[in-house]
């Protein structure tokens, strides 16, 4: 990782998200249109990775969620409650702009978010990601998550497993 210092922390109104460019359309699109109304109903929460100007580098977002106990691999799910849902925390969205790729940003704003969810005193068994493609998979599996084994996009990793 370069010597490149971040500060993350919640969007702000004074944070500028005009220059975003993570070379994804939608994420630069929802980024810049859209993510502001979501966090005004509150039904996500986004965080970003600042420079020292100030200058965003990337973002990710969390909400609430949950998954059907039957959909967890049967080793996971034998050893929890026999409810139908297991509360977990949704990473929905995660970018780096692109003048700050390769620096192990993304990574280390996935390591913020999990975290937070981990450490948050509203409890959630696992993070929940949807990768957008095979190379997305790959990523969250490098990083501990475990494909749900009837869709092996949609990954989890059970918070317990987050150092504190």
């Amino acid at each position: 990782m370069s010597a490149t210092k971040f500060r993350v922390a919640p969007l702000a109104t004074e944070h500028d998200r005009t220059q975003f460019r993570c070379g994804s359309a939608p994420l630069d699109r929802y980024f810049q249109q859209q993510v502001t109304q979501d966090v005004r109903r509150r039904v996500t929460a986004c965080f970003v990775a600042l420079t020292g100007e100030q200058r965003i580098a990337g973002y990710y977002t969390l909400a609430a969620t949950s998954l059907l106990l039957n959909e967890l691999p049967p080793a996971i799910s034998k050893k929890l409650p026999r409810y139908p849902l297991v509360p977990a925390v949704r990473m929905g969205r995660l970018a780096v702009d692109q003048d700050f790729k390769n620096l192990g940003l993304g990574g280390a704003l996935l390591a913020d978010a999990m975290c937070r969810a981990a450490h948050s005193e509203i409890t959630a068994y696992a993070m929940v990601v949807d990768a957008k493609d095979k190379n997305a998979a790959a990523f969250y599996r490098h990083h501990g998550f475990i494909p749900l084994p009837d869709s092996p996009l949609t990954l989890f990793l059970p918070l317990a497993t987050v150092p504190s």
